[in-house]
């Protein structure tokens, strides 16, 4: 008889670690930037070229490291890239960081992990999915938690017009997140995850400077070390560390699992929002959230065959 652990558990803490690590990680994102925008009077387009421009060399190695060997771009290939780090990581980008400018962090994280469930929707109304009771209960629930939370930030917020702005824009961006993860299977498949996610990221790079060039001073981008820190920050432990934590996560565990780790984001953003940002937590809210994890997690659960080579370590909008 061998001792010690049998080679099946050994060093089965890993996966969990790292996919525990990375939500972590993800989470982060909305207290940085309500950090940003209470430590300066920068505007959102300034603060996502920042970011972009930190994380940049980071996703040029990715994408020379992942190409390595592999055929070159086809011009069907580049335009299915455009298009989808345009509205995927583009968009959606511009859209939560202004919609952060009017809402709380924790607010944010809920609205935006709505994106499974406007996947659901878009694929009813694009490729004819059935929507089951099952799911249509699942909805029922994630939007009548959104709908708690909402009220609750109505509530202490005392500026009506604010919150809607600023969750209407959030939700913009679950939606447009949700468009770019129906329409980027088939390109996945294609080129492998990693190569991919590089490659729209610098793409969405491109329209985030052409963006900035058009309409702010270079000027803009001279902000105090404070700033420049939380947007480093904001680039490589938020977005490029958790993308590679999630995905190794996902090698050892399994995507199932490790998108089950994934649900404690929120729960993660409210507890940070409430110990960084001073946030207010309230039995409504809680609530609501709840509601909330319980639908997405219905909708997500179990996850089909068809839908597993779908990158599930992207990095947040």
């Amino acid at each position: 008889m061998s001792r010690g652990k049998p080679p099946a558990t050994h060093g089965a803490w890993i996966g969990p670690a790292c996919a525990v690590a990375g939500t972590l990680g993800f989470s982060f994102k909305a207290i940085l930037i309500k950090l940003a925008y209470a430590w300066s009077t920068i505007d959102a387009i300034s603060l996502l070229a920042l970011r972009m421009l930190w994380a940049a060399p980071f996703y040029l190695a990715m994408a020379w490291w992942f190409g390595r060997g592999r055929p070159p771009l086809g011009r069907a290939d580049w335009i299915a890239i455009a298009w989808l780090g345009f509205v995927g990581y583009y968009l959606s980008s511009l859209l939560d960081f202004l919609g952060l400018v009017h809402i709380t962090a924790s607010l944010e994280r809920l609205i935006l992990f709505l994106y499974p469930t406007i996947v659901v929707l878009l694929s009813a109304v694009f490729q004819r999915k059935p929507v089951t009771r099952r799911i249509g209960a699942a909805l029922a629930l994630s939007y009548a938690g959104i709908a708690l939370v909402i009220h609750h930030d109505l509530r202490l917020s005392g500026d009506a017009v604010a919150t809607l702005t600023g969750g209407g824009l959030v939700f913009a961006a679950a939606c447009t997140y949700a468009l770019y993860f129906v329409g980027a299977g088939d390109v996945i498949a294609r080129l492998g995850s990693s190569r991919f996610i590089a490659l729209a990221m610098l793409t969405s790079t491109l329209f985030v400077l052409a963006q900035f060039a058009l309409t702010r001073p270079l000027s803009a981008l001279a902000v105090p070390a404070s700033i420049q820190a939380i947007t480093f920050a904001m680039a490589v432990f938020v977005t490029v560390v958790p993308t590679w934590l999630l995905a190794e996560a996902i090698k050892r565990m399994g995507a199932n699992r490790a998108s089950l780790v994934g649900s404690l984001g929120p729960v993660f953003t409210i507890a940070l929002g409430a110990t960084i940002l001073g946030e207010p937590i309230r039995a409504l809210q809680l609530a609501g959230a709840a509601l909330v994890l319980a639908g997405v997690w219905i909708v997500t659960r179990p996850v089909p065959a068809r839908e597993r080579e779908r990158p599930p370590a992207d990095p947040e909008p």
